[in-house]
C-alpha cells in the first residue's frame, strides 16, 4: 500500500504517514525495562516478588549478551560469588569461588527461568520520551524486520548499564597499520595469535587477563600502561581481597583500610613501579569511590611482567605500517593490536531526557547511592560503578518504590471500571 499526500495539486509519497501507519502501539501495564543483562533481570525479579509485572526490551537475541557474545573465553568473575549474586537467588553451592563465564551465564538463565522473566528480544530502543500531556513514557523500538513499535508505560527503568558500547580510541596512523586491530569485545582467546607480537592497549583487569591468555598461547604480548594503576593480590590472608576490604570497612575508615591494602600488596607483590606500574597518589578504595576506577586484582599477570614475558610500554603516540611509536620515543613492530579500552553508556543516544543522566558520560548525575531515581517515573539500575552489589541495591529500591504506586493504580482502575 502506497501512502500519498497532496502537495500543490500533485499526489506525492508521504513517508511520515507511512511510518505512523506502520508503527504498532502497545500499552504496558507495569514498568518497561530497557536491557536484559544482570541489571534488567534483577529489576524484573524484585518487581515480580512484589507482584508488579514488567516488560524487558532487549536489542540482542539473548539475555546477558555482553557475557554471551562479547566476553573472552577465560573470563571469570573477579570477585567471589557471594558478592556477585543477584537479589533473591544464590549461586549453586557447587560453583567455584570465582565462577567462569559459562557458570555465570548458566546462573543468569536459571534466574530468568526461576522468576519467569521473558524479555522481548531483537528490540532496539531508538527513543524514549516522557509525554507531558498524558503523563506516560513513549518508548520507540525497531525490530529485526525494521518494524517500529511504540510501548507506552507509566514507569521506565534504564538497565542498559555502563558497558553498552565499546570505547575505541583513535590513534594517528590507524588506517596505515597492516596488522589487525580489534577490541576485546571480539577477542575470544589467544590461540590465533600464537607466535605473534601483540600490543594490548589498556591495563585494567581485562587488559591484564588478555595478556596472560596471550602468554598461555605462545604469543608475545606487550601492555600499554598510560596512567597509574593499583594492582592488588586477588587473595590476602587466605581470603578474597575484596571480601577482606568490605569487612575492614565495617570497623575502620577508608584511608586506614587503603593503607593496609597497600602494605600487604607491597609485601606480596613487591614494588610494582619497578615494572612500569606506578600507583595513584590516593588509595585503591578511595579512588574507586571518587572516580569509579577499579583496582586490578592480579591473577598471575604480574609474574609474567616480572619475568619479561609481558613487556610494559608507555602510551601510544602513532601507528605506522608495521610498527607503533610510543610517547617516550620507542618504536616497536607488532603483528596485531588489541584494544582493552573498555565500554561506555549509550543512554544519551536514545533517552530524550537530560536531568537524570549526563549527556557527557551517560551516567546518572547524582552519585551513588542516590542515582537510581529520576522524575516522572524514570529509574536506573546498574550504573553505580559498584558492580553487581550496586545493581542489587538499585533493583530492590526501585521495586520498593514502584510497588505502592502500582497498587494505587490498580485501585484507581477498578474505581473507573465500576463507574
Amino acid at each position: 500500500m502506497a501512502y500519498m499526500k497532496e502537495v500543490e495539486g500533485k499526489r506525492v509519497h508521504d513517508p511520515l504517514h507511512e511510518k505512523m501507519a506502520k508503527t504498532r502501539c502497545k500499552l504496558v501495564r507495569g514498568p518497561v525495562i530497557v536491557g536484559a543483562g544482570p541489571s534488567g533481570l534483577a529489576a524484573a525479579a524484585c518487581l515480580k516478588q512484589r507482584d508488579v509485572p514488567s516488560l524487558i526490551l532487549e536489542r540482542a537475541d539473548c539475555i546477558a549478551s555482553t557475557w554471551q557474545h562479547r566476553a573472552y573465553d577465560r573470563l571469570r568473575l573477579h570477585l567471589p560469588k557471594q558478592f556477585c549474586e543477584l537479589p533473591l537467588m544464590k549461586f549453586p553451592k557447587n560453583f567455584p569461588t570465582y565462577p567462569t563465564k559459562e557458570d555465570f551465564v548458566s546462573y543468569l538463565q536459571d534466574y530468568a527461568d526461576h522468576f519467569d522473566i521473558q524479555p522481548v528480544f531483537n528490540k532496539t530502543v531508538v527513543s524514549a520520551e516522557f509525554d507531558q500531556i498524558c503523563g506516560f513514557w513513549r518508548v520507540t523500538t525497531t525490530g529485526s524486520e525494521k518494524e517500529v513499535t511504540e510501548y507506552v508505560c507509566q514507569w521506565l527503568i534504564v538497565a542498559t548499564g555502563e558497558n553498552a558500547e565499546e570505547v575505541v580510541p583513535q590513534f594517528e596512523g590507524m588506517n596505515q597499520f597492516d596488522g589487525t586491530i580489534a577490541h576485546t569485545s571480539v577477542y575470544k582467546s589467544g590461540e590465533k595469535y600464537s607466535g605473534k607480537s601483540v600490543l594490548v592497549v589498556g591495563c585494567g583487569n581485562s587488559g591484564m587477563e588478555v595478556c596472560l591468555d596471550l602468554c598461555g598461547n605462545n604469543a608475545r604480548p606487550s601492555l600499554v600502561v598510560r596512567d597509574s594503576v593499583h594492582v592488588l593480590p586477588q587473595q590476602m590472608l587466605g581470603t578474597s581481597t575484596f571480601g577482606l576490604s568490605m569487612w575492614l570497612l565495617n570497623w575502620l575508615p577508608t584511608r586506614l583500610v587503603d593503607h593496609f591494602l597497600l602494605l600487604m600488596s607491597r609485601l606480596m607483590l613487591g614494588d610494582t613501579s619497578r615494572f612500569g606500574l606506578n600507583r595513584p597518589e590516593i588509595g585503591p578504595l578511595e579512588l574507586k569511590s571518587k572516580s569509579g576506577k577499579t583496582p586490578v586484582l592480579d591473577v598471575g599477570t604480574l609474574d609474567k611482567i616480572r619475568t619479561g614475558n609481558i613487556k610494559v610500554c608507555k602510551a601510544v603516540k602513532r601507528l605506522t605500517r608495521h610498527a607503533v611509536e610510543f610517547v617516550d620515543g620507542k618504536v616497536e613492530n607488532f603483528d596485531a593490536i588489541i584494544l582493552a579500552t573498555g565500554y561506555k553508556s549509550n543512554v544519551p543516544s536514545w533517552l530524550k531526557e537530560s536531568d537524570m543522566f549526563s549527556n557527557k558520560d551517560g551516567l546518572p548525575r547524582k552519585p551513588f547511592p542516590n542515582g537510581w531515581k529520576g522524575e516522572g517515573g524514570l529509574y536506573s539500575v546498574g550504573f553505580t560503578k559498584r558492580g553487581l552489589l550496586g545493581t542489587s541495591l538499585d533493583a530492590r529500591k526501585i521495586a520498593e518504590d514502584i510497588e505502592p504506586l502500582w497498587k494505587r493504580s490498580l485501585i484507581n482502575s477498578k474505581k473507573y471500571s465500576i463507574r
